[in-house]
């Protein structure tokens, strides 16, 4: 028995150049330090409006001079919302912390309220939460002294740009505001293709 798939398609899960195998380098700043990030997109679902990858920061503790920790995201839309009600995050906490992306300004009034969804499919700036959620290759591993993945990042890409701007967000940090900068890292490989 013969199928036809001419009118299959699988989606392209991309939103400019976030997409799985993406890659994006910078930094983390908390305080006067400032530390060499990379971040490594492994899954992009549109569909469900998620992501994963790994972040790797360096030197961040003496004992681990290099950790890489695994993370999930959700990406603002349709299935999530800017209220990100878990992960001890309220609502003043929520619009702190989505203000400080100039981006986000105009939402500030209309995101709390029924009926507004974000479309990032059809918008320069994706809005996104990502969680850590266990360290790579341990992931028994829960408590490292001078560093915590217990929190998580609010996110921001701009698509013209092709930059990622984030805040680390942990309840129990005297420091709210650790600021994420990341730039898209151009990767030499073949782009996807469909034979038919």
């Amino acid at each position: 028995m013969w199928t036809d798939l001419s009118d299959h398609r699988i989606r392209n899960h991309q939103l400019g150049n976030l997409y799985a195998g993406s890659r994006f380098t910078g930094s983390q700043k908390c305080g006067d330090n400032k530390y060499d990030v990379v971040v490594d997109i492994q899954n992009l679902n549109l569909e469900e409006s998620t992501l994963s990858g790994y972040l790797n920061i360096k030197g961040l503790t003496p004992e681990f001079p290099e950790l890489t920790t695994y993370f999930e995201g959700e990406i603002i839309g349709p299935k999530y919302s800017f209220l990100t009600r878990k992960w001890q995050a309220q609502h003043y906490i929520d619009v702190a912390h989505w203000k400080r992306f100039p981006s986000f300004q105009k939402y500030v009034s209309v995101f709390n309220q029924d009926g507004f969804v974000y479309d990032p499919e059809n918008e320069d700036f994706v809005y996104m939460r990502w969680k850590e959620k266990f360290l790579v290759p341990d992931h028994h591993v829960d408590n490292i002294e001078g560093a915590s993945f217990a929190g998580f990042y609010y996110v921001c890409f701009q698509r013209s740009t092709n930059t990622i701007s984030g805040m680390y967000f942990y309840r129990h940090f005297t420091q709210w505001y650790q600021e994420l900068s990341l730039r898209y890292e151009q990767q030499r490989s073949f782009g996807s293709y469909e034979f038919r």
